[in-house]
């Protein structure tokens, strides 16, 4: 049998995949950072209790609904234009938003840093996937990126605690102002433009409808975490947005130049690595929302200790992705993704059996260190599987859609299990701490069986491996060329 190959990076190469990793942990820190310093925010800029959703979702909306389009945009007039674009966008709007007064100036800011982040996010993802080839090298850039992604959205929350308690909340947006200014200056030099042969027409009928849907969507289910599913309010933004995404699918079949080519969509392993990716976020950042709720208004514990708690996820998800690329390597991306879903859900499904008192922070852990490592594995498996096989001028469209099914996730994960939350809890024990404890478990589970159920469809429908080592493998295989070895 060969021996392996050590392939190193160049000293380019490590300061491409620094600058980008860089870009995404800011842009999952800026989804969760702000979350416990609400209240704060709220008395300094004047923003009442029932309208403090909106520093959240005025970053959401745009983030999610606008990433597909970038994505594209990318692909035609450059992704490196489009990537430094997005950085003077978010470092700008963090700017304004650490010295806003008035609470219409910081829901401006945020809804800069949104569009600053849908433009990030695609271009990022696919500088990376077009500046490492398929393989072992893409695979452990894709792995460091997701386990980043992860920590982020966990270390948000720590950090934010941290700088409102030791500082003040404006920090949480200033951070963002240097690493911007840093990235800026060296995107430049470390990156190549791409620009292709030949510049086809931008579906602006597509993209006006693909954005619109996903912002209803996304805000009709804001509104129903809010108010709940038994009122009216959100169901009409829900049905707009149903509407214009089925009209979205009519067009793009019956256009030229599409946003989406329908071929792209056919391929399984763009549908069913984005369905995972989209279950994924949505499930684990939703997790996040449910356990701050269980051990800070269950077990009474102070948001310091809640937030070292669940940044363990992060730090479990750092640790796992060391491992994932070598089990991609040997078993294949759909042997990981399914069983990367599986650890996630039975992971969360063991939180749902935790009680009203500390005895059952051992079974928190357990459930957090399992659900960590599946969602980690399912991160990188997703985006490896929607992002493999496919030309390198189409990789922005194929990132846009990671990236879409990220935030769109991200930003639909928290109100549906806020919505299950408060419909379950008004089912249960009239007291307080009764009533949400089984609202909890309830809303827990929901989100278990979720993953669970993606998990059983992409075993049944994704097809097997087909990596270009497997295509090259030899009849014997004591004559199999080894995988390659990736030395970071």
């Amino acid at each position: 049998m060969s021996q392996p190959t050590s392939v190193k990076l160049t000293a380019r190469e490590r300061w491409k995949l620094i600058a980008l990793l860089g870009a995404s942990f800011t842009l999952a820190v800026d989804f969760s950072v702000l979350n416990v310093a609400l209240p704060d925010i709220g008395h300094d800029v004047g923003i009442s209790a029932a309208d403090l959703q909106w520093v959240i979702t005025a970053f959401a909306l745009p983030a999610a609904g606008f990433g597909l389009l970038f994505g594209r945009l990318g692909d035609l007039v450059g992704r490196r234009l489009l990537f430094v674009i997005g950085m003077i966008l978010l470092g700008g709007g963090s700017l304004i938003g650490g010295i806003a007064s008035t609470s219409w100036i910081l829901i401006g800011a945020r809804i800069v840093q949104g569009f600053g982040a849908a433009a990030v996010a695609p271009t990022a993802l696919s500088l990376l996937t077009t500046s490492f080839e398929e393989g072992p090298r893409r695979a452990r850039a894709l792995g460091i990126n997701g386990a980043l992604i992860s920590a982020g959205f966990t270390v948000g929350a720590l950090l934010g605690g941290v700088l409102t308690t030791g500082l003040n909340w404006r920090w949480a947006f200033f951070i963002n102002v240097p690493v911007a200014a840093v990235i800026l200056v060296a995107a430049p030099i470390l990156f190549q433009e791409s620009r292709p042969e030949t510049k086809p027409r931008l579906d602006l009928t597509g993209s006006v409808l693909i954005s619109a849907g996903l912002a209803a969507l996304v805000y009709g289910l804001t509104v129903a975490g809010q108010t709940g599913v038994t009122v009216g309010a959100p169901y009409p933004w829900l049905a707009a947005g149903i509407v214009l995404l089925a009209i979205f699918g009519w067009v793009e079949s019956r256009i030229a130049s599409p946003l989406v080519a329908v071929q792209i969509l056919r391929r399984r392993t763009v549908a069913l690595g984005n369905l995972a990716g989209l279950t994924t976020f949505s499930m684990m950042s939703s997790l996040t929302f449910l356990l701050t709720l269980y051990l800070q208004d269950v077990l009474l514990l102070n948001a310091l200790i809640t937030g070292f708690i669940v940044a363990a996820i992060g730090i479990v998800s750092i640790v796992a992705a060391n491992f994932v690329p070598k089990i991609i390597g040997r078993f294949g991306q759909k042997t990981l993704l399914v069983t990367a879903l599986v650890f996630q859900g039975a992971g969360t499904l063991m939180l749902a059996f935790a009680g009203p008192n500390m005895s059952s922070l051992a079974l928190i852990l357990a459930g957090i260190v399992i659900g960590a490592i599946g969602h980690i594995g399912s991160i990188i498996g997703f985006m490896v599987t929607a992002t493999s096989g496919l030309p390198d001028d189409e990789q922005g469209l194929a990132t846009g859609l990671t990236t879409t099914s990220q935030q769109v996730g991200l930003a639909l994960g928290t109100p549906i299990m806020a919505s299950i939350l408060a419909a379950a809890a008004s089912t249960g024990d009239s007291s307080h701490t009764n009533g949400l404890l089984h609202g909890l478990t309830v809303a827990i589970g929901a989100n278990g069986v979720a993953v669970l159920v993606v998990g059983a469809l992409v075993a049944v429908f994704l097809p097997g491996p087909k990596a270009a080592s497997m295509s090259r493998k030899a009849t014997s295989e004591t004559e199999a060329p080894a995988p390659e070895k990736v030395d970071y």
